[in-house]
């Protein structure tokens, strides 16, 4: 009795599934919908550790904003949750399928629409990727800024939807600062644009930055108005030695606090220093306990870095080496680029935090995750965003090893609670996903909660976009 029941359940499985792809396939063209277990499976989840992912029923990869439309028509005709999806780069689970989803995978539509010197814009879809779109505009002079580490890979929309940042954010800003109008398909399946294209507007409410970090919960994002700059001066850098982290987030302050505006100010402590020339034979200076990566992209690049150079110096720097030419510090740059992927390579698997804490705070922060690592036996190497106080502990660790999962995860918590301790906010710009629902709690408390609740309620009265993530 049992296993007929069980078989019972399946055939059901199967019909419903075999309903949906039939209902979709009446506006889609056949190679968009995806359906071999073995390939459904790919799409299952993102880069993230420690989050729980369904099968998806089946993936959907549009071209157009109609096919997105019919998609979400049909989802809510029958009732069925649909994931949005990028290039599944993100470190918060926040692309993880569920159960009996549609994973609608939006890279197929990447088409760069307009690139415009004089009002500054690009008008693009969701599936172009960073570094296609910022190399893109650099041909017309003009330079897109958000620039995040996997930026060779992740896709704008996913950027949108994460809020993402990068390296350049202490000049330059984050996603939301750029994003000036989006055409959105809700729930529904209707289409909404938010925004503008010219450089003011105040109409309404501000639904474009709603949007802007929602995680594909409020609807999908088939096309975005970013706003560029004029292409700056190449930059130098300069690394700076310290004999302790305390020291180099003493410079940082000192920097900020002096007025001073560099492109990048980034620091990478000594587990992470290592485990990069260990990957790459890079020939960073393993002696130092904290290595400070500063830019400037003026039309002075070096009279700049001689002045940031002093507060290092006063700081208590060991050692401060201005790169000799753009070559030098784009050498430099790799390796800050590189140190995710070093620190992966040390136990095979990493949790990537995400804490952005006040800049002045920065030390303690340090300190706080050095006691976490010692207090559960754990390599976690830190890199930041030094001037915009946005730390990345990366916690390394054997998912083979029952004990050492348990406590990398314990101490992911702690470092997240460390964060909020020193005024903190538990994600800079990683989003929460899964692996951080708890901690956003947390962190705004039950009435916002209620809040953002209600909003999810109004676009999304079903509650099909992306559901069990954020709260």
């Amino acid at each position: 009795m049992i296993m007929s029941r069980i078989e019972a359940r399946r055939d059901e499985d199967s019909a419903e599934t075999g309903n949906l792809v039939d209902r979709l396939l009446t506006g889609l063209p056949a190679e968009a919908v995806l359906t071999d277990p073995d390939v459904t499976a790919s799409y299952a989840n993102d880069m993230a550790s420690f989050c729980p992912a369904g099968t998806p029923a089946v993936v959907v990869l549009p071209r157009t904003v109609e096919e997105v439309q019919h998609v979400m028509r049909i989802a809510t005709e029958l009732r069925v949750p649909v994931v949005p999806q990028g290039a599944r780069t993100g470190l918060s689970g926040g692309a993880n399928a569920s159960d009996g989803c549609i994973a609608l995978s939006l890279t197929k539509m990447d088409r760069i629409l307009e690139i415009n010197p004089v009002d500054r814009i690009a008008v693009v879809e969701p599936g172009v990727i960073n570094a296609t779109l910022s190399r893109a505009v650099g041909e017309h002079g003009l330079y897109y800024p958000p620039d995040p580490s996997s930026w060779e890979m992740c896709t704008i929309g996913g950027n949108i939807g994460t809020a993402s940042g990068g390296l350049c954010c202490v000049k330059y800003g984050v996603t939301a600062e750029y994003v000036l109008g989006l055409e959105v398909v809700l729930a529904d399946g209707r289409l909404m644009s938010t925004g503008r294209r010219t450089a003011k507007g105040v109409a309404g409410y501000d639904l474009t930055r709603l949007f802007v970090g929602s995680e594909g919960s409020l609807g999908i994002v088939v096309r975005a108005i970013l706003a560029l700059r004029p292409q700056p001066p190449q930059q130098l850098v300069l690394a700076a030695e310290f004999a302790s982290g305390a020291a180099a987030c003493d410079a940082v302050c000192r920097i900020m606090e002096g007025g001073h505006v560099p492109s990048l100010l980034e620091l990478m402590d000594r587990t992470t220093v290592k485990a990069v020339n260990d990957l790459a034979h890079m020939g960073l200076p393993e002696t130092t306990e904290a290595l400070l990566l500063a830019a400037f992209d003026t039309p002075d690049p070096a009279f700049d870095l001689a002045a940031l150079g002093a507060l290092c110096e006063a700081a208590g720097a060991t050692q401060v080496v201005p790169a000799d030419d753009f070559a030098e510090s784009e050498l430099l740059l790799q390796a800050r680029r590189l140190s995710l992927t070093a620190l992966e390579a040390v136990s095979g698997t990493t949790m990537i935090d995400d804490v952005c804490v006040p800049r002045s705070r920065l030390g303690e922060m340090l300190e706080g995750t050095e006691r976490i690592a010692e207090k559960y036996q754990l390599t976690i190497g830190v890199v930041a965003h030094a001037g915009d106080g946005n730390t990345h502990p990366t916690v390394c660790f054997d998912a083979a090893d029952p004990d050492e999962s348990r406590r990398a995860r314990e101490s992911f918590d702690e470092i997240m609670a460390l964060g909020l301790e020193l005024g903190g906010t538990i994600t800079g710009e990683h989003g929460v996903g899964v692996l951080k629902k708890e901690w956003l709690a947390r962190e705004i408390g039950p009435v916002g909660v209620e809040m953002q609740r209600a909003v999810k309620q109004v676009f999304d009265p079903l509650g099909i976009l992306n559901p069990g993530k954020l709260f």
